[in-house]
């Protein structure tokens, strides 16, 4: 009693200096001496003793009620079963004396008591369980009604609340007790509805109880009490937000699957749906609230997304209700008109999609419906898409104050403004209702992330912008996502109308902007935006569009030469490459595209940026057209070509009798005649001299450009060309070793790795074997320099490892010498420099030559050398999570070596060694080194599908056996807690490669391991279980039948700190060591 009561007071005094005293190390300590108490187990007794005191101030009860709701939560095992059922009845003699407040305390208090009920079973409730319970007491105690319906509120949220450290069985009963008592749930809440003061209350706990999506007939919900006074609410002058919720909740309930779906619940939509059509013409209503429009625009979009499968039907009732999200679309706020993107983008999936009109019967059936559809619904999409130009106009383009953006802000605009087309290459497929699977791409680094963390669509903004505020307070940023779903609604559109139709439309935005343009430069911003649309539906523009395409390449020189809009053209030009190749119909087109790209890379660094990526995709997507040169004085292009003829382009382009003389010829064989004016201008952007503002990052896709024009020359053209290639790049390399070792050891990594980089993608896109082996071969000398001066550096290393990988890759057998005397280099210097890159270039190394016996000398000596090294470091958990890098390339080498060249690494003396040593690393936390290992791990269990394998599992064995209980032990200690549960699927998949190769021997290992798990943590049914799943699955039954069992298991031993504690304490999985095994 006195320790509990000094305890008490040092909770006070802790709370006090939290938050009033003015020493901020002194607030530090105090907030971890408090939230070290958390975890006691004095906790439970202190926390509920001070919600009882009286005089414990406000600060006191919200720290008390926030700890015993987390304990109950999380370590209600501490507790004995007497205790359990005192805190039952504490809890409750809490929730009546804060039933008025202090709002955050009840809300706590009503937590705990849904999380006990979660733990506690249905009979120890007075034998009805919770909500039964609950009537008892809300029976006896009226007064205390607002505390109780706060958590009748909250009991169906903690079914999905997996803070809860319950039991997967128990989690499933507890769902099954609340959906048995809905019905007295509702009565209980009717009851409360002739409270007026307590309506609100009761709508929300009514709306909590629908996400439990119970089969409750839509009949009866049709004409239930607390519905009706929902739907009546709507028309109220103030919208109440519980009421919305309720129907909200209501329109998601009819259309899951869970509860019957729209068929079923049919009564039900038939009263929903004209109530919220009513709403409609408040949405043009100047005197409504912001938020009562938006709770209405709200509706409307969730009426359109629950029901998109029956609007896309086209019916005469369909199309109302098409018109109503159309009234959303053209809300002038974007926040409103945005909710209906999802909308439009599901409608788009079910009337493109053939799968949607299988129903249908015969093909012709099929696609006569589809036909019907769209045409129906291609006049809402042809209206969307002028509704999003609105939007256009006022969101998408550059901001009034853009030199005025923080340099932070200014990247991310930029970053999402410039790297979200696919010309920036590198295609995402998103998964889910995402059809932006080629418009996100490249260097989004910041908003990528973000977005790919929480987006199934972009038009889910206030789910990406709460991922964002976590990130960031950027209000920039912000628009950067508008932009993406901007661009997704048109790629919406664009795929119900085609993008010849939508770019009709655009074009005429276009338009508007270039007259907006005139003389003033300051008014260049309608059309920047227009282009960004444009850009945006470039995938889906048919490359023979013969309409608009020339008319908006016609307009690009036109506009004024804006940094911020040439940036853009530049963009442009890069996304139509496959139209300029196949649809070019005017001689000029190519010198007007080069011209304003060159203008582009001498206007500043973005416009730069923005160029040289064009031009490598001109290269790449090829583009034709036999070329007149300036011969119309009078028009725009003889600037153009004034500046093509600066840098001797315009000596190239070819000129044609025959207006008609345009051929589809791949772009890089028409431009192998072009080189000498194209080299110019590489020469002039790698050297950083001239006029041209192209960065050193950027002139790599200059050098990608030129790689691949190279590799279309015959042979020994080619090889005349790669040299000239090289020259600007070998140059200042080889100024820097003629100034001696001394000189080359002080530069700073990235004045070499500039130039290296290069060669990397030289050697990636010229593709011609022979060529890049003599390359290479005449530049080895520089490399191995660099080797052998710069060995301690990690980043040169890494650009130097990057362009042999490419040299090999590309050169294959055609290395010759060079191939030995790298080998033998990386081998010397990886004894004494770790390099994990080392690794990497002998990881492409074993894939090109494993298989080659006249090689077989050289790779068994790099094995043997790079892994008994690595071994050597790798001793111990710490060094694995100090070196993940070393770790992750040493097994993805190990890897290759199992599936290229089994017969020398197998039998090898290091084969044991790296066994052990992945045993020790296996709970390295680093996601890529763990995942590298137990890859490594799961291709030795299934040896047997490698070349040779069969011939090798005799030898595998001998290591593998006396191991098997080590590894089955690590293996399941990774299951359940010693790595996260994202690695679950990996983990399981070498856990059951393991059982498949022993089958009997595995499944006695597995088992002693789990036996060692003490009953407390994992009950014998739930060890059985998942003993028995691991059986069958070794046996052939389906893969996908143990992730159940499995991931029951972890969330059983990770349901809460002491019990993790507890089975990796049992398993003791870091104390496995490399100790010989006889």
């Amino acid at each position: 009693m006195e320790r509990s009561l000094e305890l008490q007071n040092t909770v006070k005094e802790a709370l006090n200096a939290l938050y009033h005293h003015p020493d901020d190390a002194v607030r530090m300590q105090a907030d971890r001496w408090l939230q070290d108490f958390q975890r006691t187990i004095d906790a439970w007794q202190v926390a509920d003793n001070l919600l009882h005191d009286a005089s414990s101030n406000l600060e006191t009860l919200i720290f008390c009620s926030q700890t015993l709701r987390s304990k109950v939560q999380r370590d209600i095992e501490e507790l004995p079963s007497e205790a359990v059922r005192a805190l039952q009845d504490s809890l409750n003699i809490l929730l009546k004396r804060f039933h008025k407040g202090p709002l955050k305390v009840r809300t706590q208090i009503s937590i705990a008591v849904a999380a006990l009920a979660v733990h506690v079973p249905a009979e120890d409730w007075r034998g009805g369980g919770i909500v039964s319970w609950l009537q008892d007491e809300m029976n006896s105690h009226p007064e205390y009604v607002p505390g109780f319906l706060e958590l009748l509120t909250v009991l169906p949220e903690e079914v999905f609340n997996y803070k809860i450290a319950a039991r997967p069985e128990r989690r499933r009963q507890f769902e099954k007790e609340l959906t048995s008592q809905m019905e007295v749930a509702l009565n209980i809440l009717t009851a409360c509805m002739q409270i007026n003061e307590l309506k609100e209350q009761v709508l929300e706990a009514f709306a909590s109880w629908l996400r439990l999506k119970h089969r409750i007939p839509g009949t009866v919900l049709a004409s239930h009490p607390l519905v009706l006074t929902a739907l009546s609410s709507l028309h109220s002058e103030i919208l109440s937000e519980a009421s919305v919720n309720v129907i909200s909740e209501l329109i998601h309930y009819s259309a899951a699957g869970s509860s019957g779906g729209a068929a079923v619940n049919m009564p039900l939509i038939q009263v929903i749906v004209p109530q919220i059509m009513s709403l409609k013409a408040q949405l043009s209503d100047s005197s409504k609230d912001e938020e009562d429009l938006k709770a209405i625009a709200r509706l409307l979009a969730d009426m359109g997304d629950s029901y998109v499968e029956l609007i896309a039907n086209g019916s005469a009732e369909s199309m109302s209700i098409v018109r109503a999200l159309l009234d959303v679309a053209s809300h002038p706020e974007y926040d409103i008109a945005s909710m209906t993107f999802n909308f439009w983008h599901s409608l788009q999936v079910i009337l493109t999609k053939r799968d949607s009109y299988i129903s249908f019967g015969n093909e012709a059936s099929a696609e006569a419906e589809r036909n019907r559809r769209l045409q129906a619904f291609c006049p809402a999409y042809e209206s969307l898409v002028s509704l999003v130009s609105l939007l256009v106009s006022s969101r998408v383009q550059y901001p009034q104050d853009y030199q005025d953006l923080s340099l932070e802000d200014l990247k991310e605009f930029k970053q999402t403004r410039y790297g979200n087309n696919q010309i920036f290459g590198v295609q995402i497929s998103f998964t889910s209702s995402s059809n932006s699977q080629s418009f996100f791409i490249g260097y989004m680094d910041a908003v990528l992330k973000i977005i790919l963390s929480s987006l199934k669509h972009t038009a889910n903004l206030e789910l990406i912008v709460i991922s964002i505020a976590v990130e960031h307070t950027s209000s920039t940023l912000t628009e950067s996502v508008m932009l993406l779903a901007v661009a997704d609604v048109l790629i919406d559109a664009a795929s119900v109308l085609g993008g010849d139709a939508t770019l009709k439309i655009l074009y005429m935005k276009l338009v508007e902007g270039v007259a907006c343009c005139g003389n003033e430069h300051s008014n260049w911003r309608l059309a920047e935006a227009a282009l960004f649309c444009i850009r945006a539906i470039s995938n889906y523009v048919s490359v023979v569009e013969a309409e608009v395409m020339p008319q908006v390449m016609a307009l690009l020189p036109k506009l004024p030469q804006q940094p911020q809009l040439l940036q853009t053209v530049c963009l442009t030009i890069g996304a139509y490459s496959r139209w300029l190749d196949a649809a070019s119909s005017d001689p000029s087109i190519l010198a007007s595209v080069l011209g304003i790209l060159t203008s582009g890379m001498g206007t500043s660094e973005d416009s730069a940026a923005a160029a040289a990526l064009a031009f490598r995709h001109i290269c790449d997507g090829g583009m034709v057209a036999h070329l007149e040169l300036g011969l119309r004085s009078n028009t725009p292009y003889r600037a153009a070509s004034e500046m093509l003829n600066s840098y001797n382009i315009s000596s190239m382009l070819l000129y044609s009798d025959c207006a008609d003389s345009y051929s589809t010829v791949d772009c890089r064989k028409k431009l192998c005649g072009y080189l000498d004016g194209l080299y110019n201008v590489y020469r002039t952007a790698v050297n950083g001299d001239g006029s041209l503002k192209v960065s050193p990052e950027d002139s790599l896709h200059l050098v990608e450009a030129l790689s691949m024009v190279i590799t279309e020359l015959p042979q020994d053209d080619a090889k005349k060309a790669l040299e000239m290639l090289c020259l600007p790049v070998v140059t200042p390399l080889q100024d820097v070793i003629n100034q001696g070792p001394e000189i080359l050891q002080k530069k700073h990594a990235r004045d070499l790795t500039v130039h290296i980089d290069r060669f990397a993608y030289i050697f990636r896109f010229v593709n011609h074997p022979e060529a890049v082996a003599d390359a290479i071969q005449r530049l080895w000398p520089i490399f191995k320099t660099i080797f052998d001066v710069r060995a301690w550096d990690m980043r040169t290393m890494e650009s130097v490892c990057r362009a042999c990988k490419y040299a090999v890759r590309t050169s294959k057998r055609f290395m010759g010498i060079t191939i030995g005397a790298m080998l033998e280099e990386i081998q010397g210097l990886y004894q004494q420099h770790q390099q994990p890159c080392f690794l990497y270039l002998s990881s492409e190394v074993i894939k090109i030559f494993g298989s080659d016996p006249s090689c077989a000398s050289y790779l068994h000596n790099l094995i043997e050398a790079l892994f008994k090294r690595t071994t050597c470091i790798l001793t111990s958990i710490q060094e694995f999570t100090s070196r993940p890098d070393v770790a992750d390339d040493c097994f993805l080498l190990a890897s290759r070596c199992i599936r290229y060249c089994p017969q020398l690494f197998i039998p090898s003396s290091v084969f044991p060694s790296l066994v052990d040593c992945a045993m020790i690393g296996i709970t390295v936390q680093h996601r890529e080194a763990s995942n590298s290992i137990l890859t490594f791990l799961s291709d030795i269990f299934d040896l047997a599908k490698s070349v040779k394998g069969e011939e090798l599992l005799s030898i595998r064995d001998s290591v593998i056996i006396p191991r098997g209980a080590r590894i089955s032990r690590v293996l399941i200690a990774s299951l359940t807690g010693a790595l996260p549960s994202s690695r679950l699927e990996t983990v399981t998949y070498a856990l059951l490669a393991l059982t498949r190769a022993y089958r009997v021997q595995a499944l006695e290992w597995a088992k002693e391991s789990v036996s060692m798990i003490p009953l407390m943590a994992v009950a014998e049914v739930e060890q059985s279980r998942f003993l028995q799943a691991l059986s069958d699955v070794a046996s052939g039954a389906d893969v996908n039948a143990l992730m159940g069992p499995v991931e029951e298991l972890s969330d059983v031993c990770r349901r809460n700190r002491t019990v993790q504690e507890i089975v990796q304490g049992a398993l003791k999985p870091h104390e496995l060591n490399t100790v010989s095994v006889s």
